[in-house]
């Protein structure tokens, strides 16, 4: 049995930037996966080229049972931090909105960083392993692998959420908490498109492709202001990503569709001009003209020349267009989402260390943990945050 310092499960960006913590502090590190290459998640996300990270980065963006539990992580280790590894590397990056960080080149300028810092910090990797068995003998935890067993005195968790299978996602985290006796909250899809109800995909697939900013309110008061994408199965985009999130099955979603602009102003300034403009030429200069065609081919708004409409029927148009209101027959699911919600309870963690607190030498990191951030670089920046705390204790 070869024995190491510490033993991480999961080459992703949470177990990467532990093992190079870890291993840069002199601990003789074992990083395993199950796949043929490190970093697969990393590799994909924001469109092949990165966002790693977010200038806003602050923990009212992330969701937890325990709201304060993420706040010491990220303090510790921030968003300048990883930021100043990127600059070492001479990493070209641009900011996209909203403060997202997206690698100039590609994602593989992360992957390779991560790997060079694991390199310095003599960190072994294994990958293609399956871990069949672990036990926890006296102080050392004892891994039965398909490439032979292991031992060390702690024992690192990184082995993501259920969001993505097609790129290996599986519960492998959350029976390793159970099985030592922690608490382990119930997971749905985060970050999310929505699909439709039946009828609404009758009415609305048709729209596929458009694109317009909107701002979506929940039935709770959550409120985000992007961009939302009508597909065939449902809506999708950033807005509708961040507010998935916040989404309860059964709810429904109120949208601005025209959230910097006042409808009564449009309609009533163009019927003291163009009096005798089709309401549907002055709503498609609004909005999308293939929205505004298929709402009047369902009859849910009436095409009349401007000079026709009273006061009462412009109020009634404005609040259909600044509160259009969808109850989604659900999510797409894990297949899609781009993180899972829930999972360890932060409860049974030390907030500094994500050590167990009645299991010594076992850590969780990264997005098998119950804290999940906004689209936009949120959840990188927690797996470098989670990941170097735990790197700093192991």
């Amino acid at each position: 049995m070869q024995n190491f310092d510490v033993i991480i499960i999961g080459a992703g960006a949470a177990g990467l930037h532990c093992a190079a913590t870890a291993g840069q502090r002199g601990r003789r590190v074992l990083l395993l996966d199950n796949a043929k290459k490190i970093g697969r998640k990393i590799l994909i996300s924001g469109g092949g080229r990165c966002n790693f990270t977010n200038y806003n980065i602050e923990p009212s963006a992330f969701l937890c049972t325990n709201k304060h539990f993420c706040k010491s992580a990220l303090s510790r280790y921030t968003q300048w931090d990883f930021i100043a590894l990127v600059d070492k590397y001479n990493i070209a990056y641009h900011e996209k909105t909203l403060g997202q960080l997206f690698c100039d080149d590609s994602a593989k300028d992360i992957v390779a960083l991560l790997d060079a810092e694991c390199r310095d910090g003599n960190v072994t990797t294994q990958l293609r392993t399956e871990i069949t068995a672990i036990n926890k003998n006296n102080e050392l935890f004892e891994l039965t692998t398909s490439q032979g067993a292991f031992c060390a005195p702690s024992l690192v968790i990184a082995t993501g959420g259920l969001s993505m299978p097609k790129l290996g996602a599986s519960p492998f985290g959350y029976k390793v908490a159970e099985q030592f006796g922690l608490q382990v909250l119930g997971t749905h899809a985060g970050l999310v498109p929505f699909t439709w109800q039946n009828s609404d995909k009758e009415n609305y697939e048709l729209l596929s492709g458009i694109s317009l900013p909107v701002s979506m309110t929940t039935e709770s008061g959550v409120n985000f202001s992007e961009d939302m994408l009508f597909t065939h199965r449902g809506l999708s985009g950033p807005a509708v990503l961040q507010i998935s999130s916040y989404w309860l099955p059964g709810q429904a979603i109120t949208i601005d569709l025209l959230p910097y602009s006042n409808l009564v102003d449009i309609i009533n300034d163009a019927k003291i001009n163009h009096p005798n403009q089709a309401l549907k030429t002055c709503l498609s200069q609004a909005l999308p003209k293939r929205l505004i065609d298929r709402l009047i081919e369902l009859n849910l708004i009436k095409d009349l020349p401007l000079k026709q409409l009273d006061d009462k029927t412009i109020a009634q148009l404005s609040d259909y267009f600044h509160q259009w209101s969808i109850k989604p027959n659900g999510t797409e699911g894990y297949r899609t989402a781009e993180v899972t919600l829930g999972g360890v309870d932060t409860d049974e963690l030390s907030s500094k260390t994500m050590m167990a607190k009645k299991v010594p030498g076992l850590y969780f990191i990264g997005e098998v943990v119950d804290v999940s951030g906004w689209l936009g670089g949120y959840n990188f920046q927690w797996a470098w945050s989670s990941g170097w705390a735990c790197g700093q204790d192991v």
